[in-house]
């Protein structure tokens, strides 16, 4: 999957799901990028980890015994762990991100994690991966490869016209998807190169991993 602007990726890991298989994936970023509660199993699992941030309420710093620079400790309840580590990642310079465990435990979190997304959609490019898919904020034309016959879904947040695909089995043309009404799920790939591009409004889409 490839990120919108050029330059290196980094990895932020959020306090849901971890992934399961970690040693399987290619954990090859530019930097690892933690919040507070994602920082202990990251530990545990032996994954080094450059910066951890947030307002430590789930994490003891002294319980660790590192340097206070590794530690970005912002205590401001206006925002969540994940836009204030989106913050800091974005004034580091670093615009390509991939995000993991925003997902599971609570769901109110994940639709949370989602709206932050969004307001950073201009400025970064977020993939979000779990156990299952990698999904993010489609720009109005897009288009990547996939092997075929993984599940595609493509979800309006909350509604998104003029849709039209290329390369999916039930093909859409100039199409309107709003929650509560038309959504566009458990659609499949059948070409490798698999093109949407939409005309207003916003698009998630989800790639089975």
């Amino acid at each position: 999957m490839n990120h919108r602007f050029l330059g290196p990726e980094v990895g932020l890991f959020l306090n849901g799901d971890p992934p399961r298989t970690f040693y399987q994936e290619n954990f090859s970023y530019e930097k690892i990028f933690a919040v507070n509660g994602a920082f202990s199993y990251l530990k545990k699992l032996g994954i080094e980890v450059d910066c951890v941030i947030g307002d430590f309420d789930s994490l003891k710093k002294n319980v660790y015994n590192l340097d206070n620079k590794f530690f970005f400790e912002i205590d401001d309840p206006n925002y969540t762990d994940f836009d204030k580590a989106l913050k800091i990642i974005y004034q580091k310079g670093y615009f390509n991100i991939n995000v993991w465990g925003s997902s599971g435990k609570e769901q109110d979190h994940f639709l949370g994690n989602l709206s932050t997304a969004l307001k950073y959609k201009k400025k970064l490019s977020i993939i979000f991966h779990d156990n299952y898919h990698s999904y993010f904020f489609s720009g109005k034309k897009n288009f990547f490869y996939q092997k075929k016959n993984k599940k595609i879904s493509l979800f309006p947040f909350p509604k998104v016209e003029g849709l039209s695909t290329h390369g999916l089995k039930y093909s859409l043309t100039n199409k309107f998807l709003k929650i509560g009404k038309c959504i566009g799920i458990r659609n499949e790939a059948i070409d490798n190169k698999i093109e949407i591009n939409y005309k207003k409004g916003e698009l998630l889409i989800f790639i089975e991993r």
